[in-house]
């Protein structure tokens, strides 16, 4: 398991989840994955922009004229989350100088069978400099020793293949292409389904 700084405790996942202001931040070579607030929204419209060409392939929330109250929403989604345990979302920032980079998540928890998926995104302009990587693994690591998850599940769809190399440079085992596994504006699509386990991480 790498190392993962923690700040501020956090026990196993709760029923009732965390208040922002409870959330840890986390700190893992040279970045910092924490919930998102109202101040870092212009930042964030600013870099879902920039990333149309890139993230907007596969993501339709990602558009040209993303604006900061759409931001604003999506944080107050996040909150939600956080407070119902249902998602754990933070944004990523640079630790030297506090800029945005980008987004991970932890998300579509499968109560019964102790796994979520895991999401992660970097804005166009930061890309090849290993944040995704970085990220995933961090949140990797926070899933298994601090929400006590058994399995993490990576899903990319076909043709998203940065995604997929984050995958594999992570350890996650390539188990299937699940057919018509996600909808991408509205059209169902193939997705390559990765996995983690504590004992790869």
């Amino acid at each position: 398991m790498c190392e993962v700084l923690i700040l501020g405790g956090v026990s196993p996942r709760p029923t009732r989840g965390y208040d922002n202001a409870f959330m840890p931040t986390v700190a893992h070579k040279g970045i910092v994955l924490r919930p998102y607030q109202a101040t870092d929204a212009e930042a964030f419209a600013v870099a879902v922009r920039e990333s149309v060409d890139t993230v907007g392939l596969w993501m339709p929330w990602c558009h040209a004229a993303y604006s900061q109250q759409e931001a604003l929403l999506w944080f107050d989604t996040c909150a939600q989350g956080l407070a119902d345990g249902s998602s754990f979302e933070f944004g990523v920032f640079a630790e030297e100088n506090g800029s945005f980079l980008g987004g991970a998540g932890l998300n579509h928890f499968n109560v019964d069978h102790n796994f979520c998926n895991l999401g992660y995104w970097v804005r166009q302009s930061r890309h090849r400099q290993g944040i995704a990587f970085r990220a995933a693994e961090a949140l990797s690591t926070f899933a298994f020793a601090n929400l006590g998850l058994t399995r993490l599940e990576i899903v990319v769809a076909q043709g998203n293949e940065p995604s997929c190399a984050v995958a594999r440079k992570l350890g996650a085992e390539f188990e299937c292409v699940a057919r018509n596994r996600l909808v991408v504006f509205g059209t169902p699509m193939a997705a390559s389904v990765h996995s983690l386990v504590p004992a790869v991480v």
